[in-house]
């Protein structure tokens, strides 16, 4: 048998800002693709939001990170370029003050990732799930291209 592809668009409705688990539904519809091996490919079709790889058993790891983001980012002020101490806020805000931080948060991560299918399923250390990691303060619909390539 050759290589066979799958694509889909998924939509993922978020609560606002942080982390929404997505591997459940990906292994779910690889499964229905009937390849049992393979590559799957997900982008995020939006600016303001991430894919990441993380910890799925302790959430103060997610926590954590968001912290450190927040603290690298923060939401309505950046540092001055000329050195000084002084913040200044974002020029972009066309979508609320939220809207800067969450571009510069994106750029920071990924908005792609290329992961194994084995068995029907994503590969995965055990303490591994795949995120979406939502960096808008306010709940958003998000869609997620997966292209699955396998036999």
């Amino acid at each position: 048998m050759g290589l066979q592809q799958a694509l889909e668009q998924f939509e993922f409705q978020t609560c606002g800002k942080g982390f929404l688990r997505i591997d459940p539904e990906l292994n779910r519809w690889i499964r229905s693709t009937g390849l049992r091996q393979g590559v799957l490919h997900l982008s995020a079709l939006h600016t303001s939001c991430s894919l990441t790889i993380n910890e799925n058993a302790d959430p103060r790891v997610l926590d954590d990170l968001a912290a450190w983001m927040e603290a690298v980012v923060p939401q309505v002020a950046h540092g001055a370029l000329d050195g000084s101490d002084s913040l200044r806020l974002y020029r972009h805000d066309d979508e609320g003050p939220d809207d800067m931080p969450a571009h510069i948060r994106s750029a920071l991560t990924s908005q792609t990732l290329s992961l194994s299918v084995v068995d029907g399923e994503l590969l995965l250390g055990i303490w591994q799930a795949v995120y979406l990691w939502e960096h808008r303060a306010r709940p958003q619909r998000r869609r997620v291209a997966a292209h699955l390539i396998g036999e």
